[in-house]
């Protein structure tokens, strides 16, 4: 028979390797919604400014987080996209009876380039219908496909019931793989341990008896088999600086990857970076992370510090990464230099979502934890029928937690 603290060994392995991470909205729900009788049939219009407090209590009630009007005012009214006379400023599309909202679906301009062209993309956000009124839902989906002067439409955050609507009017998955699983480090291991046992239904005293536990076979899991990045001086240096204090020099970079003809790519520009990852009312810590060799640029990672309840986990996110090349000793020294960010943030893990199978694979040496969501969150639908079959390819996408609405919220 298997010896128990091997079996236990096992069993909490076994649970970290298959953790599922919850989808917004799925679940959420709140004694304050509106009765589950419909009273009158919904309508959807055009949301205005005005509809903001309303909306904002709308999916606060669904478990979306804060928003606020300064927020609003952010992604509608001081979009770089907007101001550069790129993109129209529509907030979205709200669903109403009675006078009263009972839904909303949000859509926010970004500009992407692909083939030396600058394409207009509207990413889906906020996406909330209170119960009795979901089988209207698709009102608010058909209204954000109608938008003439849109060239690409990403919804980046889908729940399984989002991307199976998403699905029926002919969107299509993203073809970059394995897209819907999440790599990540433990940084550290008993806050991590008992967040796992208490997702698993043990109480608190016993989640914190058994965490103790948990974290030596943690522990001594990552230590045997090198479970995190590690960084050995080769002429490189990495210098961590915040998103006020982004240099010219990176720049080249974007210039240099926007040339790929055949690659997709959000637009980045020092604007664009500051507004994207500086929402008024923040409460997350972004890092830029350069990788010098002699004085020029290797390559940045940028590492998004989400912070948490004092007693829930604490995670940083890798939400954007560019290279000069594939070398992998950039890699390797800007991941671990995140790595290091994130134990200084107080993370208890590291994760990484999205980019393309070449950078993966080179992540795999350092054998990263996985989860999985239950479908992968991404979709997209070109106007175009020709640019909708070019990027059926996965070479066209770099898409990653920069792209769509997921790292935009406070």
């Amino acid at each position: 028979m298997m010896p128990l603290e091997n079996r236990f060994t096992e069993a909490i392995l076994r649970r970290i390797r298959a953790r599922r991470l919850a989808q917004p909205g799925e679940s959420a729900g709140s004694n304050a919604a509106l009765p589950a009788r419909i009273n009158a049939p919904a309508t959807v219009r055009e949301a205005q400014f005005a509809d903001c407090e309303r909306v904002c209590a709308l999916t606060s009630r669904h478990g979306q987080g804060p928003d606020s009007p300064e927020n609003w005012q952010r992604l509608w009214r001081e979009n770089p996209a907007i101001l550069e006379g790129h993109a129209t400023a529509r907030i979205g599309w709200v669903l109403e009876s009675s006078g009263q909202i009972v839904g909303f679906l949000g859509s926010i301009p970004l500009l992407y380039e692909y083939e030396g062209k600058t394409l207009v993309a509207a990413a889906t956000c906020r996406l909330a219908v209170e119960p009795a009124y979901r089988a209207s839902t698709p009102l608010l989906l058909t209204s954000f496909f109608r938008q003439k002067e849109v060239d690409l439409f990403l919804n980046a955050s889908a729940t399984v019931a989002a991307g199976k609507m998403m699905t029926a009017l002919k969107a299509d998955q993203l073809p970059q793989k394995d897209y819907d699983v999440v790599l990540f480090w433990i940084l550290n291991a008993r806050p991590f341990a008992k967040s796992v046992l208490e997702r698993i239904g043990l109480n608190p005293p016993l989640a914190s008896l058994g965490s103790a536990v948990a974290s030596l076979v943690l522990q001594s899991d990552i230590a045997v088999r090198g479970r995190l990045p590690k960084h050995k001086p080769q002429g490189l240096s990495v210098v961590e600086t915040s998103v006020h204090d982004l240099e010219p020099e990176m720049l080249s970079l974007w210039e240099e990857k926007t040339q790929q003809a055949n690659l997709l790519l959000a637009k980045r520009s020092p604007e664009v970076l500051r507004w994207h990852f500086q929402p008024p009312g923040n409460r997350r810590m972004t890092k830029v992370l350069r990788c010098l060799a002699q004085g020029k640029i290797q390559g940045y990672i940028i590492v998004r510090h989400d912070g948490g309840a004092n007693a829930g986990l604490r995670r940083s996110l890798v939400a954007d990464l560019m290279l000069g090349s594939d070398d992998p000793r950039v890699v390797e020294a800007l991941f671990a230099a995140a790595c290091d960010s994130a134990i200084r943030a107080g993370s208890h893990v590291l994760e990484v979502m999205g980019f393309p199978g070449k950078i993966r694979r080179m992540l795999a040496k350092w054998k990263p934890y996985s989860r999985r969501y239950p479908a992968c969150p991404f979709f997209y639908k070109a106007r175009d029928r020709v640019l909708h079959q070019k990027l059926a390819s996965e070479e066209a996408w770099y898409a990653s937690p920069f792209d769509g609405d997921a790292t935009l919220w406070p």
